[in-house]
């Protein structure tokens, strides 16, 4: 089995994940979508670089890649200040970035729901991309989530994830030349995504 909980180093690739409590929600509304992604650009974008990503009512997905060491040292003291920075801290400092995203975002969805307590499910999980076919794949995987859920038909269709933003010319957070560049294009990007999707069973629980 893999290892959910492996640090968080420069320059790999991670897919993400995290899902709420029990049966409850992450996004209730469409500004709870936009608050967390504002979040994730304050928090995250200073540390990652993003590839794809996709949010759904009781979990998200991201497929991120870590900044350089030195990219890291220089934001660090905008965080911390005058505190020294050290190597063997790095990836606690990457974490805590990810820790603040959704510690934040939980205080601000509570107030606004009237309700207490944590709202993500234990710690969130990271998985190491160790090649190419793993990347496109996880790629494609987060991209059909919404599908597989059955809280959409196309990926087009689902407006919260990093899809129709890859057949844009809009300005994005998202490392999309280098995404449809791995592809071999748009045509080929759009093919890839165009394979089967299997459908979740609804009897069966997230």
């Amino acid at each position: 089995m893999p290892d959910y909980h492996i640090p968080l180093f420069p320059d790999k690739t991670y897919h993400i994940f995290s899902r709420a409590i029990g049966r409850e929600k992450l996004f209730l509304s469409e500004e709870n979508y936009k608050f967390f992604l504002q979040k994730y650009k304050l928090h995250i974008s200073p540390v990652a670089d993003t590839f794809a990503y996709t949010l759904l009512p009781n979990h998200f997905h991201f497929l991120i890649r870590i900044k350089s060491l030195e990219e890291i040292k220089d934001y660090f003291p905008s965080v911390k200040g005058n505190k020294p920075f050290y190597i063997d801290i790095v990836s606690e400092f990457i974490m805590e970035r990810f820790g603040n995203l959704l510690n934040s975002y939980t205080k601000s969805f509570n107030k606004r729901n009237k309700r207490k307590g944590g709202l993500f499910i234990d710690t969130m999980r990271r998985v190491e991309i160790a090649d190419d076919a793993q990347l496109g794949a996880i790629i494609f995987y987060i991209h059909k989530n919404a599908i597989h859920h059955r809280y959409s038909k196309t990926m087009a269709e689902w407006q919260w994830s990093s899809y129709n933003s890859m057949l844009s010319k809009a300005p994005t957070m998202l490392l999309r030349d280098e995404v449809i560049d791995w592809f071999g294009g748009i045509e080929q990007f759009i093919k890839f995504h165009e394979q089967p999707i299997y459908l979740k069973d609804d009897s069966i629980e997230d």
